[in-house]
């Protein structure tokens, strides 16, 4: 099960027709909604699939129903090693997390790498923004387009944060810094006041979409994660280019949040050797240079991101946001953070419409956020007379 989006599903299909040729092993690929990969429970997927590619902040809910098998199997340390060292960013160590024994395990490997970078019509545009300011200066002309569907409001919030320099943390009660939060969300209400309000339910395909557009007037989105699809030439009636996220801050390009898809085997699987086999291939180096990038995705491994061709044939998507990758932040992975995600996306974006408090936002903010965490019990022994 994939996502459904060609950078998502083509080179799915296409790296799994080599692999019949190699294996005689067949893949077929289904494929759901960018919506519901991003929100449909994992376990349901893993009882009716083999192989799932998954988005890093599951990786504690899945531990906890314990319906993925890991991938850190013995006898294919070099493998791995060649995997991590070929990471964009935190990509590869963001699929690893305790397992319910407290070891720390891998349950993905990085296949496409994102985060938030920014988009923008080099036909409209000598340049993409440099810095929020200039952001702003295009969106009070009516060119900016914000992806703010959740949850992709709390991911600005993120990044606006991490690119500040205050990046959230994973401590009760402190997830975010309450000064550095309503600044942030201040920076937010502006720029939503000047895009177009239906940006609230915008997700960023529907975004490149109408940037791409014949008849768009839109040069540039500041904060979206980007879609290599929408860099080539003929993908669309526009070619988009891309670029480090403006900034905000005095720190270059940093905080972004990390997104991207793994590629993890389901723990029910009847053909679990088989299974993860496909993962270490497609992950490789070579196969994400090669034939997972030609048929249209997003690879997940540095061999591909530094590759001349690769970026020829992209107009140098990867070579114009590396930085930002390079720089992203990791969401929390804790089992209960993917139900903060979409309850802090919908607080965000009532604020938003609302034109709420931002103080009020920020402390609403760190409660979902507190209430998301595991419960800890403690307790003692006591001793019979």
């Amino acid at each position: 099960m994939t996502w459904s989006h060609p950078r998502g599903y083509d080179p799915m299909v296409a790296c799994s027709a080599l692999w019949e040729q190699r294996t005689s092993v067949t893949i077929e690929w289904d494929k759901r909604s960018l919506q519901d990969f991003e929100s449909f429970p994992v376990e349901e997927l893993a009882r009716a699939y083999d192989l799932i590619v998954i988005d890093h902040p599951h990786v504690g809910q899945i531990t906890a129903e314990n319906c993925l098998a890991p991938l850190d199997v013995a006898g294919r340390e070099a493998e791995r090693a060649a995997l991590a060292a070929g990471s964009v960013g935190r990509s590869y160590p963001s699929y690893n997390w305790p397992s319910y024994k407290g070891q720390g395990r891998q349950w993905a490997f990085p296949i496409d790498t994102a985060s938030q970078v920014q988009a923008w019509r080099p036909d409209m545009l000598s340049a993409a923004p440099a810095n929020w300011a200039d952001v702003l200066d295009l969106a009070r002309r009516g060119r900016v387009l914000l992806p703010l569907r959740p949850p992709h409001s709390l991911m600005v919030f993120y990044t606006l944060a991490g690119n500040l320099g205050r990046p959230a943390v994973e401590e009760p009660g402190a997830h975010i810094d309450p000064d550095m939060g309503s600044r942030v969300f201040e920076m937010m209400r502006e720029i939503a006041a000047l895009v177009d309000p239906a940006c609230l339910g915008m997700d960023p395909i529907d975004v490149l979409e109408e940037m791409a557009g014949s008849s768009s007037r839109i040069a540039c989105a500041p904060l979206i994660y980007g879609y290599v699809s929408y860099a080539i030439a003929g993908f669309r009636t526009n070619r988009l280019a891309f670029a480090d996220i403006p900034v905000a801050g005095n720190a270059g390009p940093i905080g972004s949040a990390l997104g991207g898809t793994g590629i993890a085997v389901s723990a029910f699987s009847k053909a679990k050797q088989a299974a993860i086999d496909f993962a270490y291939w497609i992950a490789s180096g070579e196969v994400q240079r090669g034939p997972y990038a030609s048929a249209g995705g997003q690879p997940g491994h540095a061999a591909a991101w530094g590759d001349a061709a690769v970026n020829a044939a992209a107009g140098n998507f990867y070579k114009d946001t590396r930085a930002t990758l390079e720089g992203a932040w990791v969401r929390p992975r804790h089992d209960g953070y993917m139900a903060f995600q979409q309850a802090a996306s919908d607080r965000i974006n009532l604020g938003l419409a609302e034109k709420h408090d931002a103080s009020r936002v920020v402390a609403d903010l760190n409660r979902l956020f507190l209430e998301s965490l595991p419960k800890r019990v403690s307790g003692a022994a006591g001793g019979g007379a």
